[in-house]
């Protein structure tokens, strides 16, 4: 007879997949309206890739976050450690010892030592997450205009040469306004996406990691007697974070060629929020990796849409805080319908002030 633990695990397993359905349906549902409303432009596979490809970053960095999430925590460092990255870059591939490889092991360090820090002081220290990752976000962000105040165009040849290729599949191609063929160009930074997609499922959902950090996420004390080190498997799981942080960074600058203290602003709130949309919970122990590009790409689509219809730009604020709303209520209805015990818990572990033992 199975046991609880492994009941509730599957139970768990199981309302990640349905709320990444519910999150992919409604993607497709709202870009098909784009379809329909503005056939012009949604219908060109151009403007589909350039989700991707002016948005990779902000895909990436969600990954990371979802992650975070699943496992009970919360990162909100990832923006301004992903803008810290932009300005190291550029300012070390405008040096004289500057080089593409160098800037991407550089980017890679500083995104694993914030992961390493940070990881070690919320999963051995047990000091709550939102502290420390704040802390992070204001070492960032303090370490950012000190290393440079000014923007920074990044003009080396050879990183030009990167940042300007592209895929071109002059099958998919289609005319614009003007008449002209234009065939599909597929940037980089969405080959990156996509390979990160496909490893970080594959590790979620088949390795031992990833199934410790939905029962982590799930249940610190059912854990613990399953066997499972709690500690180290949080600490990962921020670690991974922050390497998901210097690969978007890279990523970033491989996309914008430049280096300025206002890149990425906000992408935390975007991340947390496309996480949530992709089927991610805060209480932790249910989320489909594969579902958080479909939150954030729901945010970009609610942003073409308005931009598409010529109205003021600040309502996509509006709409995405409206969708995000809309989406949290839709999961707790669909999960109390379920008959799940998923929220029971009104607040994230990382809120829960711990018992004491009297």
């Amino acid at each position: 007879m199975e046991s609880t633990n492994t009941i509730k695990r599957r139970e768990r397993v199981s309302d990640s997949n349905l709320l990444f359905a519910i999150a992919a349906v409604i993607f497709v549902l709202m870009y098909g309206f784009g379809i329909l409303s503005f056939p012009r432009d949604f219908l060109q596979s151009q403007t589909f890739f350039d989700l991707f490809n002016l948005n990779a970053p902000l895909i990436i960095v969600t990954l990371g976050l979802s992650i975070v999430m699943v496992g009970g925590g919360i990162d909100i460092s990832v923006g301004q450690v992903t803008a810290l990255v932009t300005m190291c870059c550029a300012v070390f591939l405008q040096s004289r010892s500057g080089s593409v490889g160098g800037a991407m092991l550089l980017a890679l360090g500083i995104g694993i030592a914030f992961g390493l820090l940070q990881g070690l002081l919320i999963a051995y220290l047990k000091i709550q997450p939102f502290i420390i990752t704040l802390a992070g976000m204001f070492l960032a962000s303090g370490l950012l205009t000190i290393i440079h105040k000014d923007p920074i165009n990044v003009t080396m040849p050879s990183f030009v040469r990167l940042m300007d290729f592209q895929i071109v599949i002059p099958s998919l191609g289609t005319l614009n306004r003007l008449g002209r063929f234009i065939p599909l160009e597929i940037k980089p930074g969405t080959v990156v996406v996509l390979v990160l997609v496909v490893v970080l499922v594959i590790l979620m959902n088949w390795s031992r990691f990833g199934r410790n950090l939905y029962a982590v996420g799930g249940n610190n004390q059912s854990a613990l007697m399953l066997g499972i080190n709690v500690q180290r498997t949080k600490f990962y799981s921020y670690v991974l974070s922050g390497l998901l942080s210097g690969i978007a960074g890279f990523v970033f600058i491989m996309t914008t060629g430049a280096g300025n203290v206002g890149n990425a602003y906000g992408f935390e709130i975007k991340a947390i929020a496309g996480s949530i949309i992709g089927g991610t919970m805060l209480i932790g122990g249910v989320g489909n990796l594969i579902g958080s590009p479909f939150g954030a790409l729901t945010l970009l689509t609610i942003n073409e849409l308005i931009r598409a219809d010529g109205v003021n730009s600040d309502f996509q604020a509006i709409a995405s805080g409206m969708l995000l709303c809309v989406f949290i209520v839709l999961q707790n209805a669909v999960l109390r319908l379920r008959g799940t015990s998923s929220f029971k818990l009104a607040l994230p572990g990382w809120l829960v002030p711990a018992r004491r033992d009297r």
